[in-house]
């Protein structure tokens, strides 16, 4: 703000500087202009006024010279010199100048904040050398739920060996890692890497080295690498840091690195640790793992998918499948290649978000530019008289548009430049505020393609507003107005055509954008209204904690821990009741904590080619559906028997028992599991569906399952949840005395416990719908402020056809006319105009908002009643506009309006 003042304080220095030739024929002219039309103020004749005027100055030669030389002088200074007359013209009319800038600079920073926003995340490249290179690897699976599936350990091993197209390649995963040995043991979030993930993405550790081969190898010394903001907030910076050791999961790692303050990669991780396979044990299975790999130099993605469609016949051969299962499975998943570059899998579909509230903020600048164009009309029309000296003086038609255009660009200017101080502004609360779900929030920034594309905007708007003064008044006509000033301008309709036309065009803009936000809002509220298979998240507090083999190796044992800490939790002051699973609601859509994996049902045979579609699992202790407010639908809960019974029992979800049985009681007493080794279960319960994935997407079907078991997918031994989260509901929920007292509950049964993600099930249910609640505030903001230009426009074209028609007005009311129906004349046409912008506006509204079908839910883009309920309000709104100024038409004194004229 400081830069912006001086630069303010510069600028206005230069416009007072020492008078040189230049301006000083500007100021003459200025001055014969004003004097002239002072004097047919005072009632002489065009001709007369402009003769007094000359000799007041001295030798007319002096001003006809002005305009003859100009065509001599330098193009630069030619335009400076247009410049500082420029901004001479504005500092004397300070109003109308502020009123411009302000409209300006809210369209102009609006449309640099948001351009800001999409630089940064879909235009610029990854901050990763050579970005383009980057590709994620994942694989088709028509059968699959999402019919995309990721890589599994063999791959691999098989992609590193047998591949021709990839510099490097390797998977990863994200997970979380528990700290211990600090003050507080922590659950951090961990970037699970292979030998090649960071070799591929090239940005060198700012302390220390990357993993090499050796650290792959099952058996070697555990090693780690903390990020720069994990090394800044655990450690201080200490740039000793290496070689120290961490407990980490019970083990002790050794810290060889650490990333720097510019790495990024997808949900930012705390430590980055090295995943090992043993290849001995690996098989077709375990698909866990995101691939990604650097392109060698010529490779298209083209050539790269022909060549991982190879490697898929090889991978399929060479590995086993898992124990119990047929390698005929995984050909029934007919997997194909489906490459891609790394940037797309970070930005997703945010796209469509992005480029609909940039079309949205464009429209607000066209309804902004419309307004500007219709105060220059009203200004210009005030300086006719002084125009048509001008080029009655023998300024040609050229050098009065040079000049008028000039103003424009450089009003243009100066309202951008205010617009980039708001961008930058916005931005800041953006980055600093802005939903976690928006990728490369943290790279958002102005750069010198921000900054330029605010300068072209700056011109184009500019011109925009420009232009329509220019072909209205800057003609041959000029000289002809002279004669024609006068009780005539009142009563030319012409004069007011551009601006009725301007007006409506805004409304019209209006229309669009709060059709656009209307659709948004009502979205937002069907999405409010999806039963989300929980009831009042705001009571419900979600705490992690795991319980790794060294504290406890016996899954009883752990079972019982769970409980313990269950028990003791449920004792607090104002907690009504705990649950107890492995993931909470909503967390696969904020975290991506998902647990997909093939179920069978005993009675579902699948066809022949027919692969098994995966299903979310769950892990859950009795309790947790009654604290979630979970509805049974039909069948019972898990009981204590069933979970240190080990009895082979499932619950499933109501969708998943329509799909299979049609009726959620008929699904009582089937049997499923979760893989073909897996124990047959029956099925108990059946509950309500949960919007797991968010609430704008589809319930998927879930299989819940015993959190203690005695055989679980592949493993023929007993299974118990090591991680997991204690659901709580409690009036106290998201209070830092509720959370103090449950880290002290959790510690109080095994110190070395972590505690971690911590938060409210509101916070994640808001969260899932952070993207919707951008897109809806971005809107609902843009609407606003284009029906608040709407009004204004609307207000300004009746009082100014008001202050016009003064004298007519007078005598109307003298003749006898009614002021009521005086008013009536004028709140007429501002609904005609209004009439005919939205006329135009739903029209247009029907095509544009087929651009955002993707971002709506639950009701279309031809919605009625959005579209109705706008029409009536801009129509309301602008009968109101047209009465504020018609009630002065209604108090116009009859005697003084004929003195006045």
């Amino acid at each position: 703000m400081k830069a912006l003042r001086r630069f303010f304080r510069r600028l206005i220095s230069w416009t007072t500087s020492a008078r040189d030739e230049d301006l000083l024929r500007a100021e003459i002219d200025d001055h014969i202009a004003r004097q002239t039309s002072d004097n047919l103020r005072a009632g002489m004749t065009a001709v007369e006024a402009r003769r007094q005027a000359l000799l007041k100055f001295g030798n007319v030669d002096v001003a006809r010279e002005l305009y003859r030389d100009q065509s001599g002088l330098p193009i630069v200074e030619t335009l400076l010199r247009d410049v500082r007359h420029a901004l001479r013209r504005l500092r004397s009319t300070p109003v109308f100048t502020a009123a411009v800038l302000l409209t300006l600079a809210l369209g102009i920073g609006a449309n640099t904040a948001i351009f800001g926003v999409i630089d940064s995340v879909l235009i610029r490249p990854l901050a990763y050398p050579h970005a383009e290179d980057l590709v994620s690897i994942w694989h088709t699976q028509p059968a699959s739920r999402t019919g995309i599936s990721s890589c599994t350990p063999s791959m691999y091993f098989t992609y590193r060996e047998h591949n021709r197209s990839f510099q490097q390649f390797g998977v990863w995963n994200i997970g979380g890692a528990s700290v211990t040995g600090g003050a507080e043991p922590e659950v951090l979030r961990a970037l699970f890497v292979t030998y090649g993930v960071l070799d591929a993405l090239d940005q060198p550790p700012l302390l220390g080295r990357w993993f090499s081969s050796a650290d792959d190898a099952p058996g070697s010394p555990e090693t780690v690498i903390l990020t720069h903001g994990y090394w800044q907030r655990r450690f201080g910076g200490d740039r000793s840091i290496l070689g120290r050791a961490m407990t980490i999961n019970a083990t002790s790692h050794t810290v060889i690195g650490v990333m720097p303050e510019a790495f990024r990669f997808q949900r930012d991780p705390d430590l980055i640790l090295p995943e090992r396979f043993e290849r001995s044990q690996v098989n077709l299975g375990t698909f866990a793992y995101q691939g990604l790999a650097r392109l060698r130099p010529g490779v298209t993605m083209t050539q790269a998918n022909a060549d991982l469609a190879r490697m898929l016949d090889i991978w399929l051969r060479a590995w086993p499948p898992p124990p119990g299962f047929d390698r005929a499975v995984f050909e029934q998943f007919r997997l194909g290649p489906r490459i891609q570059p790394l940037k797309q899998d970070i930005v997703g579909d945010v796209g469509t978000v992005l480029w609909v509230v940039m079309g949205t903020v464009g429209l607000v600048l066209l309804i902004a530019c419309a307004n500007v164009a219709n105060l220059f009309l009203v200004r210009t029309d005030a300086r006719r008289q002084e125009l048509a000296i001008r080029a009655a003086l023998g300024a040609g038609r050229r050098r009065i548009i040079v000049e008028m255009l000039v103003e424009c660009l450089t009003l243009g200017v100066l309202g951008g430049t205010l617009g980039v101080a708001l961008a930058y502004a916005a931005l800041r609360v953006l980055v600093t505020t802005g939903p976690d779900t928006l990728p490369r929030l943290h790279e958002i920034r102005i750069d010198p393609s921000v900054l330029a594309f605010a300068f072209g905007v700056s011109l184009l708007s500019g011109l925009l507003f420009g232009l329509i003064p220019v072909f209205k008044y800057a003609g041959a006509r000029l000289a002809a107005t002279l004669g024609g000033v006068g009780r005539t301008i009142g009563r030319n309709r012409e004069h007011h055509r551009a601006r009725n036309a301007l007006v409506a065009v805004q409304v019209a803009l209006a229309l669009v954008l709060m059709v656009g936000s209307g659709l948004m809002i009502r979205t937002f509220q069907q999405l409010r209204g999806v039963q989300p298979g929980f009831t009042h998240p705001e009571e419900i507090q979600i705490v992690h904690s795991s319980i790794p083999e060294a504290i406890a190796q016996d899954p009883v044992r752990v079972m019982r821990m769970w409980d313990e800490i269950r028990d003791q939790l449920a004792a607090l002051p104002g907690v009504t009741s705990v649950g107890f699973a492995s993931a909470a609601p909503l967390e696969a859509a904020v975290f991506g904590f998902r647990n997909i994996q093939s179920f069978y049902a005993e009675d579902q045979a699948l066809q022949t080619g027919q692969a098994t579609t995966g299903r979310e699992l769950r892990l859950i202790a009795p309790g947790f559906f009654s604290t979630m407010g979970t509805r049974l639908i039909a069948g019972r809960d898990f009981t204590g028997t069933d979970l240190y019974g080990k009895r082979p029992v499932a619950i499933v979800s109501e969708n998943l028992a329509r799909e299979w049985w049609h009726d959620p009681r008929a699904a009582l007493g089937k049997r499923v599991r979760e893989s073909s080794v897996a124990p047959w279960r029956e099925v108990v319960g059946v509950v309500q569906d949960v919007y797991d994935n968010g609430m704008h997407v589809k319930a998927p079907a879930f299989a819940y399952l015993p959190a203690l078991m005695d055989r679980y997918l592949v493993f023929d031994r007993e299974y118990v949840t090591r991680g997991g989260a204690f659901v709580i509901r409690s009036s106290r929920a998201g209070t830092e005395g509720l959370l103090k007292e449950v880290r002290q509950t959790i510690w109080s049964v095994n110190g070395r416990q972590p505690v971690s993600f911590v938060r409210t099930l509101e916070t994640l249910y808001d969260q899932s719908m952070a993207q919707t609640s951008f897109t809806l505030v971005m809107l609902a903001i843009a609407g606003g402020v284009a029906l608040l230009l709407g009004i204004v426009g609307i207000y300004g074209v009746i009082a100014y056809v008001v202050s016009q028609r003064t004298r007519e007005i007078g005598i109307r009311i003298a003749l006898g006319a009614q002021r009521a129906v005086v008013s009536g004349v004028f709140v007429r046409q501002g609904l005609l105009l209004a009439g005919a912008g939205v006329a135009v506006g739903l029209a247009a509204a029907a095509g544009l908002t087929q651009l955002m079908s993707s971002l709506l839910f639950g009701v279309t883009a031809l919605d009625p009643l959005t579209y109705a309920a706008v029409a009536a309000l801009l129509l309301v709104v602008s009968v109101l506009a047209s009465y504020l100024p018609a009630r002065r038409a209604m108090g116009i004194d009859p005697v003084d309006a004929l003195r006045g004229e």
